[in-house]
């Protein structure tokens, strides 16, 4: 079996010691608040994350310094005999594209790989990637079966506060006072990697259950599916119940979403992803 290094990002949630057993390296995204910058997961927890977002005035995020990735690089260069680099979505982040300059500058040859995500299903990726990795697949044949992954993949969210949204970029002024005068909750979702708007909808109980009607019709095809949070627990718990009363079979998980997405969508987000497969 081939040695193989995997290089992701902070975005992939997994756990650092399970990453550094299975060969995972992890290049964190920076939080900046004015002029603090932090790195993500490492140097800010998410609740003094949340406290600082709470009372800031400006608060942006950002990929990681090419060398950082340069210096990665070179020390698994001769350690490996692959490399599958693998990140949250090129339509909301520069991080693949750094990644994969910061190698050939190293003068190393990687599999990249385009999440057109981040959070939960990255972190799905990579660990059914090393399950293929287990059964003799090389980083050629691993990419083909994670591109399958992301085209199987559903990822729906409702912000908490398009004014976030509309700082980062992704809601136009008119659509942000459209919907402060109107109480509109949008539906959103993953779409080529990029998140665009599903549904304008009134309520945030209707929001919430129009997402519930789209994971029910792929219900025959989902063994798993994740509940994401930002800083809003207590909304997750009643998401998980109300998916064990509508599909008790199906398994769930409750996860909090990584600062990131804090900063572009505000504290209270909620969002749904799952996986169809085709051997439910």
């Amino acid at each position: 079996m081939r040695k193989i290094a995997w290089v992701t990002d902070s975005t992939s949630t997994l756990d650092p010691l399970f990453a550094e057993q299975n060969h995972v390296y992890i290049v964190p995204l920076r939080i900046v608040f004015g002029e603090e910058c932090y790195r993500e997961t490492e140097d800010i927890s998410s609740e003094l994350f949340y406290e600082k977002l709470d009372g800031a005035s400006r608060a942006s995020s950002s990929q990681p310094p090419i060398g950082e990735f340069i210096e990665l690089y070179e020390s698994l260069k001769d350690q490996y005999d692959e490399i599958i680099t693998i990140h949250c979505s090129t339509a909301l982040s520069g991080t693949l594209h750094t990644s994969m300059q910061a190698a050939e500058i190293a003068g190393v040859t990687v599999t990249a790989i385009d999440s057109r995500a981040g959070a939960y299903p990255l972190r799905e990726m990579i660990l059914q990637g090393l399950e293929w990795q287990k059964q003799g697949h090389t980083a050629a044949e691993i990419k083909l079966h994670i591109e399958q992954m992301i085209d199987n993949m559903s990822f729906y969210l409702i912000p908490a506060s398009l004014q976030h949204l509309h700082r980062s970029g992704r809601v136009s002024g008119t659509q942000l006072i459209l919907s402060q005068l109107l109480k509109i909750h949008l539906l959103l979702r993953f779409e080529e990697g990029k998140v665009v708007v599903n549904e304008k909808i009134r309520t945030f109980k209707r929001a919430k259950q129009r997402m519930l009607d789209v994971l029910k019709v792929d219900m025959g095809k989902v063994k798993h599916v994740c509940i994401m949070h930002a800083n809003n627990q207590e909304e997750a718990v009643t998401i998980k119940q109300q998916i064990a009363d509508l599909l008790p079979r199906l398994k769930t998980e409750i996860m909090p979403f990584i600062p990131v997405v804090g900063i572009h969508a505000g504290a209270g987000t909620i969002g749904l992803c799952w996986i169809r497969s085709e051997t439910v």
